[in-house]
């Protein structure tokens, strides 16, 4: 046993967990722990946010990128309060973290004293694992079980810790158990339930895979099964990545951040084989199609959809036993269509790209940052428009990493996340954040954040002065527009003001040489953060949740009416039916 004040011990359990940063704010009723991160000063690293918001979001980040744990911490009262949108991503996203939360020492627990709240209740829906430490011999203990549960769960675990108590000094003895997580060991799929939906899998003629964020780190299973089977693979926005983005089966998501190809394709199949999700917008699939549901949570099943067969247990399980059957389907022209579909989609893509008559294009923006990223690099997304930018032009191709909000979707994500990447970026690998300027003025002065501890993040902010996903809304329901335009702000100046390096780009060539030249100060060893003030037209990026192209479907009429509000060459852009039925194939 070694002697130590409790709050160097609960630092201590961290680290004997692997965590080897830590966001957060000093005040009084946090300040032992913080005096106990100083003591360990060599073995974690504490990065000092300019708000705990920001501190909780990127340690949701650190978690959506690596899997393990991410933890923040706040001080009593308003520091505990602050920490709420990273907890709740957290919760609602599945993913791991750790919230250590100051309370006043306990003799002035319950007596009106200043910053002190009753913080149990208050974490009480968000969290997975709340407890307030009443011993100091204890915390080690408490924090312990809260990682536990936070891996078990997959979750926001909370440990409250009275300021007293951390400052006591105890007996440390490190903790013998080892530090399994529960969720490493999956059931054996039943061999049952491969011998049945390999039969649905033959009888359908379109079907297709809807993967989840339960199948991140089972790519090589998802595109040997994909191949194996000849399956097309959608994805959900958050499980972006899950199959290379570049992989010829890889036809994009369906909704408004998706595609037209994703789209077309739920128009067009009569089974789903949908892994490792609980997608809420599964919903809004069309009626009358089969569904074989495969998740490790039970509650999940059938929650956000009817399923016709259900599988409990792993869904990267499922796919190698899948595999391991030897059995394969043939490829046929409903693949091969699919396939075309998403490269006409690509296309168009690429040609919005090239426009800048009628001002700059995101699309520009992301297909010069797509021919720069490397192999490594990581991305932190926001939340709106910019989130279908980014879905729809970022490569997942290589190693790349990606976060965002998904379920929770809070803005502000993007700073955050990219400062998170920062800090898990492998050597020599870049790390971005993209926002829109609405979200970016959330979060903008931790910019200082990532100059202070020489974090090179690229953050691009792409502004058109209004909330551009919530004015689309409010024009699609016919309200009127209010509250959704912003103030005009230089946020190259801003981000010169804070400390980092300011660009800004209003066109095509401006694109060019910005980021040639930044390219070039990143090899030269850069160590401030830049902000690239990406000046972009007006134009809402085409929704895809609805896309009447097919005049089978929906009439000539519509069709020309759609494709004339979009600016679409119905000759370039066949519907999935049109290409279907030119094979002879229909449903």
């Amino acid at each position: 046993m070694t002697k130590m004040i409790a709050g160097q011990a609960l630092v201590k359990v961290l680290e004997a967990w692997g965590v080897d940063h830590i966001y957060g704010i000093p005040g009084g009723s946090i300040n032992h722990t913080v005096e106990g991160l100083y003591l360990e000063k060599d073995r974690i690293q504490y990065i000092q946010v300019r708000h705990e918001e920001v501190g909780a979001l990127a340690a949701t980040a650190d978690a959506k990128y690596t899997g393990k744990i991410g933890v923040s911490f706040g001080s009593a009262g308003p520091g505990a309060t602050h920490l709420f949108n990273g907890l709740y991503d957290a919760k609602m996203d599945h993913v791991p973290v750790l919230a250590l939360v100051g309370q006043v020492p306990q003799a002035a627990m319950n007596t009106n004293y200043f910053q002190e709240m009753d913080e149990t209740p208050m974490f009480s829906d968000v969290a997975v694992y709340n407890r307030t430490a009443t011993t100091a011999e204890q915390l080690p203990y408490v924090v312990n079980q809260a990682i536990r549960e936070a891996y078990r769960q997959k979750g926001p675990a909370v440990v409250i810790i009275p300021e007293n108590l951390s400052s006591t000094e105890i007996d440390y003895e490190p903790v013998k158990t080892p530090n399994l997580v529960s969720n490493s060991y999956k059931q054996q799929i039943d061999p049952v339930a491969i011998e049945k939906t390999l039969a649905l899998l033959k009888a359908a003629k379109h079907p297709l895979v809807y993967a989840g964020r339960g199948l991140l780190g089972a790519r090589d299973e998802l595109v040997k099964f994909s191949e194996q089977f000849n399956l097309p693979v959608m994805n959900t926005v958050p499980a972006t990545g899950v199959i290379p983005t570049n992989h010829p089966n890889a036809i994009g998501t369906f909704g408004r951040l998706g595609s037209k190809s994703g789209f077309e394709a739920l128009q067009h199949t009569d089974l789903i084989l949908f892994l490792g999700s609980e997608f809420p917008f599964a919903q809004f699939w069309p009626k009358g199609i089969k569904i074989i549901q495969v998740n490790d949570n039970a509650f999940d099943i059938g929650k956000m959809v009817p399923v016709d067969y259900a599988v409990l247990g792993d869904a990267k399980q499922y796919l190698q036993a899948m595999i391991a059957t030897g059995e394969t389907l043939p490829a046929t022209d409903w693949l091969r269509a699919n396939r075309q579909n998403k490269q006409n989609w690509d296309a168009w893509l690429a040609q919005l790209a090239q426009d800048d008559s009628q001002g700059l294009a995101p699309e520009t923006v992301m297909r010069k940052v797509a021919a720069l990223v490397g192999p490594d690099d990581i991305y932190g997304v926001d939340t709106g428009n910019v989130s279908e930018w980014a879905v729809r032009g970022l490569p997942m191709d290589r190693n790349q990493r990606f976060a965002l909000s998904g379920l929770f979707a809070t803005m502000g994500y993007g700073l955050p996340a990219g400062l998170a990447g920062a800090l898990n970026a492998a050597k020599g690998a870049q790390a971005w954040s993209f926002s829109g300027d609405g979200g970016f003025a959330m979060v903008a002065p931790d910019l200082i954040t990532e100059v202070r501890y020489q974090l090179p993040v690229i953050n691009v902010v792409f502004t058109n002065n209004r909330f551009g996903f919530i004015y689309n809304e409010q024009v699609t329901t016919g309200q009127h527009l209010y509250g959704v335009d912003l103030t005009e702000a230089d946020w190259a100046k801003v981000a010169e003001g804070l400390g980092g390096i300011g660009f800004t780009v209003k066109n095509k060539v401006d694109v060019e040489n910005v980021f040639n030249h930044i390219q070039d100060l990143q090899a030269q060893g850069n160590t401030k953060p830049i902000v690239v003030n990406a000046v972009i037209k007006d134009d809402d990026p085409i929704g895809t949740a609805y896309m009447p192209l097919d005049p089978k479907l929906y009439g000539q009429a519509a069709v020309d009416e759609y494709a004339k509000q979009n600016h679409i060459d119905p000759k370039q852009q066949p519907s999935l039916g049109e290409l279907l039925r030119a094979k002879g194939d229909t449903l």
